[in-house]
């Protein structure tokens, strides 16, 4: 089978939804008719999705979807599989798009602080950031993910669900403090959350990876540095390599 048969989707947006059901209706009637599968969780405060199928329907569906201006320039990460990872097709409306149990965090707001795939590859290369800071990675995911692949000497809280991050994160501020902390997750959407409980808890030198493990693995075209392992995902290929591949 060819390699690149299905296109596989992964993208987030924290903006305001007060249309929930009319835009479940919307996309699950759309995704359905051009036979996709994966999960897209609605909530009022964004959209986050997990697709895949043919380029081209899944293309048209991610292109209908980017129409509607608060997913306009709606950024996606993309890999490809020989086979459909997903049993079928789920479009769901949620409390929250990612679950912290922290009302008064809302990333629509404003975002904390971020650093690209290539400055992060720079300061890990080169064993500071360019204050000269020592740099810390901090896994905002659940522990079985971290055995699968993490970046070198990242700090792993062995943590059971995200919501679990905020008490373990006031538990250790101090020992954060002096250096500059890197929140990391698959996609970025952890730890978008994660980097604003730290700038709340008063860390001056936090910052989230734009676009998580995948896009780290995407703009540095596989050599990852700094990177050890695979990259857990919550599909059918399980976990994929620095080149994307399962």
């Amino acid at each position: 089978m060819n390699p690149s048969a299905i296109l596989n989707v992964s993208t987030y947006r924290f903006v305001p939804l007060h249309d929930l059901p009319a835009l479940r209706e919307r996309l699950h009637g759309h995704a359905q008719a051009l036979g996709l599968k994966g999960t897209v969780l609605l909530a009022e405060e964004g959209i986050n999705l997990f697709l895949a199928g043919p380029p081209k329907d899944l293309n048209a569906w991610l292109a209908a979807l980017r129409a509607d201006e608060r997913f306009a320039g709606l950024p996606a990460k993309e890999s490809y599989s020989a086979e459909q990872p997903f049993k079928r097709l789920k479009v769901k409306i949620k409390r929250e798009i990612i679950r912290m149990n922290m009302p008064a965090v809302r990333p629509a707001e404003g975002r904390a602080p971020a650093v690209s795939p290539a400055t992060l590859a720079r300061w890990l290369e080169q064993g500071h950031d360019d204050a000269g800071r020592q740099v810390l990675m901090l896994d905002t995911r659940n522990g079985f993910e971290v055995d699968a692949g993490a970046f070198e000497g990242a700090i792993d809280w062995r943590l059971h669900k995200f919501s679990d991050f905020p008490a373990a994160l006031a538990a250790h501020r101090e020992a954060l403090q002096p250096h500059t902390v890197v929140s990391y997750c698959t996609g970025g959407i952890r730890c978008e959350k994660a980097a604003l409980v730290m700038q709340a808890l008063g860390l001056p030198h936090s910052y989230q990876l734009e676009g998580g493990i995948l896009k780290y693995f995407e703009e540095t075209a596989g050599r990852a540095p700094g990177w050890r392992g695979r990259c857990f995902v919550f599909d059918e290929r399980v976990a994929l390599d620095t080149e994307l591949v399962p």
